[in-house]
């Protein structure tokens, strides 16, 4: 199993961020997710399984947020992309998507969080879920 579970977060609105900067945050919210999976994914597959799960984001876009969004806009495509590609093979793509800032002790608990990556981690592949909310 593979979570990818980086992001940059950063408070933007539209023009705020410069060419170079808008770069940098989708090399981590995208292009990483990306390299890993090319690395990972087809060893997986030739092995006949394997779980490559994402961290998702931003169930809603923020105006407040615009890289942020667009970037976990991305991974669902990429995600579905994936999960097309390598799903017949037997690996299971999926993303967690956590609408709130992770802490212990609040509705975005990083205990309660961590069930979905267990969930889709042990789901039977006729009960596979693409993206898990919490």
């Amino acid at each position: 199993m593979v979570v990818y579970n980086a992001a940059a977060v950063r408070p933007d609105t539209v023009g705020e961020l410069t060419h170079r900067d808008h770069l940098d945050t989708y090399a981590v919210n995208v292009l990483g997710a990306l390299t890993a999976a090319a690395h990972l994914l087809p060893g997986m597959a030739r092995r006949g399984g394997g779980t490559f799960v994402v961290t998702g984001g931003m169930p809603e876009m923020k105006p407040e947020y615009v890289s942020l969004s667009l970037g976990k806009a991305e991974v669902r495509a990429l995600v579905e992309l994936l999960d097309a590609e390598y799903a017949p093979a037997g690996v299971h793509v999926a993303t967690v998507t956590v609408g709130g800032v992770v802490e212990p002790g609040t509705a975005y608990d990083p205990d309660d969080i961590a069930e979905h990556y267990w969930g889709l981690y042990t789901q039977s592949r006729e009960k596979w879920e693409r993206e898990v909310h919490h």
